[in-house]
């Protein structure tokens, strides 16, 4: 007979969430009241990559072991910072829209014309690490902790000011986010693809931001332009139909770009030609960076009390709750942890409200206090 496991029946347990919002996401009250927050990411990191000249001393390709460089391989990262980041930079400057680029330290000290384009650009440069292809479960926690230094302080001094946001693109540790939470001055980190909206993580002494990012509205996923701008826009418009249909429909929408890839000019037509779908919504679509959703969450949707949410026990294995939106925050005239749905918002879930409806109408029920909410969410 099989055994069970230690897990079985559990939704969150050793750092996994399950649930999240489910199906009560918060009303996230983007500016001006658009269905979707779209954030276009610029992985700059091409310069940086593992290579025999570097300090990870492997190629990227060496996928049995043999220690040489593959100058084939080096070429086809060098059209990143040669020519596609300037192809992205001239698209992105004719649009008029704005980026959150997601950097390796050693990429910005190998090219500091980019740099200038980037501060001349007034883009938001969050971290991607030193190097963007280290694995950071294999080394000490101390060695993690000073490569995130070194990142940060080449922001200081290439870019003029710290990285507010963090991303690893390969394999973060378990001590990640505690460094970072721990580091002070990160608004967020985007080591999640869990979710389309920011949602708080307190496994680490406060309340701690995580934006997910995405692998699927990702240049790196598509073998050719058409079936990229095809999906980016299949994504958007259901995310449009979402948010119209419901306040609580509201969601973010990220796009991975790299300049070796999205800067090809087949690419770069591509996400020209979705740039022109996204300007046909109006008002609907927030085009804004990481840091601004981050603000933006940090001021509407922090959790009450600061987040300290009272775990029963067993600890980390216990459910996070999610953030009520903002409207039920607005009528909450205490100062406990407001985290969960109450019991009659789980029996009847946020009516359609159309635009011109008042935000607030569909939100009368009394709040309870954090340990009543944190109990009807544990069940």
């Amino acid at each position: 007979m099989m055994s069970s496991d230690a897990n079985d029946g559990k939704s969150n347990y050793e750092r996994r969430d399950l649930v999240g919002y489910g199906n009560y996401p918060p009303n996230p009250q983007w500016p001006k009241r658009a269905k979707v927050a779209l954030n276009f990411v610029i992985h700059y990191e091409e310069g940086g990559e593992n290579c025999l000249l570097h300090e990870s001393k492997v190629s990227p390709n060496d996928k049995n072991n043999e220690i040489h460089r593959d100058l084939t391989i080096e070429s086809l990262y060098e059209y990143g910072p040669r020519v596609g980041f300037w192809n992205l930079y001239r698209l992105f400057a004719r649009k008029k829209m704005v980026c959150t680029v997601f950097a390796s330290g050693m990429a910005l000290q190998n090219n500091q014309q980019v740099c200038g384009a980037i501060i001349e650009a007034n883009w938001e440069v969050a971290s991607q690490g030193y190097q963007w292809t280290e694995n950071y479960q294999t080394i000490d926690e101390e060695t993690e902790k000073e490569y995130m230094k070194r990142a940060i302080q080449i922001h200081k001094n290439l870019i003029g000011k710290r990285p507010m946001g963090l991303y690893y693109p390969g394999k973060p540790s378990m001590n990640t986010r505690k460094l970072v939470v721990n580091e002070g001055g990160f608004l967020y980190d985007s080591n999640s693809y869990a979710d389309d909206l920011p949602y708080w993580n307190v496994d680490n002494s406060k309340p701690h931001l995580i934006i997910p990012h995405t692998l699927s509205e990702n240049d790196m996923a598509f073998d050719n332009g058409n079936d990229f701008n095809n999906h980016l826009k299949d994504t958007l418009r259901y995310l449009i139909e979402e948010g119209r249909a419901s306040s609580h429909g509201c969601k973010m929408m990220s796009i991975g770009l790299h300049c070796h890839k999205a800067g090809k000019p087949g690419f770069a037509m591509a996400l020209s030609n979705f740039m022109d779908y996204v300007k046909s919504f109006g008002r609907e679509i927030w085009i804004c960076t990481r840091e601004d959703i981050a603000h933006h969450w940090h001021d509407n949707h922090y959790p009450k009390g600061g987040g300290t949410i009272p775990y029963p026990k067993g600890g980390i294995g216990t459910p996070t709750p999610p953030i009520i939106d903002g409207d039920d925050a607005n009528n909450n005239s205490n100062n406990s942890v407001s985290n969960s749905p109450s019991t009659e918002e789980k029996s009847n879930p946020p009516p359609i409200i159309d635009d011109d409806d008042d935000a607030n109408s569909h939100n009368n029920n009394p709040n309870p206090s954090s340990e009543e909410m944190l109990s009807e969410w544990l069940g």
